[in-house]
């Protein structure tokens, strides 16, 4: 199993400097750097301070500027905000810049208050639409001169500029519906998942999908990713903060996914626990048998579990509003207690 880690720039209140938060993540994406971490992550979102990542490719060039080996990895750009030159174009520079070590990820977005702001009239069940005609589009820019005329996009004749590095530049979408893992499946690109707080039955069913997909794709050679936030720990005091810390992101992520409450000058208001429903849910005893929380040895035998499962690579996701010294030990205890029993 190889690792990865997915790390934002994110603040919970005001309070927190944001200079702190910007060296903060650089340094979590060096210690994953020199642990020998596979891809480092950079998402997309828009005017949330939860998850400050308005261009990916721009953090993505900041990383390659202090890393040696770390790949990385757009993870993931939300394909209807976006025309195809200017993201073939954004993409291939990060590759040209970092050396060849872009990871392309694709998704049709998740959160209906940030599309009525970013496409206005876009229903988010319908961004797979976007990404079905995104992707392959921007293969061909990277190969060179073409004219399209889409359901979404017309352009007359052009290319990417520049070009990327590597010649197969490899690609990756978000995938939870069957759909999804099928068109995944069908254009030879990897796939990511994220079950949220559910149970392994959640990464069950992935895999399902997945294997179904495969099937009728009369095979696959892909990567299948599986991510969950993580938290280890070998004291009282560091479990009780990442309890706290995933409880309290998890009342504003349960405002963006279930559109209740206000999200003030970046801030999303918390919905009150007993209010949350579905894949948002924090009682913390299922929070931590579900996430990736726990003593070194604990989760040690949880990754075994998705290993076993078939999950080729673990993406430890590290942003959840934690103190930045306690995601750093757990970070450092991943690195020194658990990895080591997966090389």
């Amino acid at each position: 199993m190889k690792f990865h880690i997915a790390v934002n720039l994110e603040r919970m209140d005001n309070a927190t400097d944001m200079k702190a938060v910007r060296d903060h993540t650089l340094d979590m994406v060096k210690m994953a750097d020199q642990a020998g971490f596979e891809i480092a992550w950079a998402a997309e979102h828009h005017a949330l301070e939860m998850t400050i990542a308005p261009n990916p490719f721009q953090i993505m060039t900041w990383w390659a500027d202090h890393t040696e080996n770390i790949r990385l990895g757009c993870g993931v750009a939300n394909a209807s905000y976006w025309h195809p030159i200017n993201i073939a174009g954004e993409a291939a520079m990060v590759d040209l810049i970092s050396g060849g070590r872009l990871e392309m990820g694709l998704g049709s977005g998740a959160y209906q208050r940030e599309f009525d702001r970013m496409r206005p009239g876009l229903d988010q069940k319908d961004g797979y639409k976007y990404l079905q005609e995104m992707l392959p589009l921007v293969r061909e820019l990277w190969k060179g001169d073409v004219e399209h005329n889409g359901e979404h996009w017309q352009f007359p004749t052009a290319t990417s500029c520049p070009k990327p590095v590597q010649s197969d530049v490899p690609m990756w979408v978000a995938a939870r519906s069957p759909v999804t893992f099928d068109y995944a499946v069908e254009n030879k690109c990897n796939v990511m998942s994220w079950p949220l707080t559910m149970p392994m039955s959640e990464a069950e069913k992935y895999k399902a999908q997945l294997d179904d997909a495969i099937k009728r794709a009369q095979g696959w050679d892909g990567t299948f990713a599986m991510m969950r936030h993580s938290a280890v720990y070998d004291n009282e005091d560091d479990r009780q903060a990442s309890m706290t810390a995933i409880r309290n992101v998890l009342g504003k992520f349960g405002n963006l996914m279930m559109k209740k409450g206000e999200v003030r000058n970046g801030f999303p208001d918390n919905v009150p626990f007993e209010e949350l429903e579905g894949n948002v849910r924090v009682e913390p005893k299922m929070l931590e048998e579900n996430l990736m929380f726990g003593s070194p040895d604990a989760v040690t035998q949880k990754l075994k579990k998705y290993e076993d499962l078939g999950v080729d690579a673990f993406i430890y996701y590290a942003s959840m509003g934690l103190d930045m010294d306690v995601q750093k030990r757990s970070l450092k205890l991943f690195i020194d207690e658990v990895m080591p029993e997966f090389a």
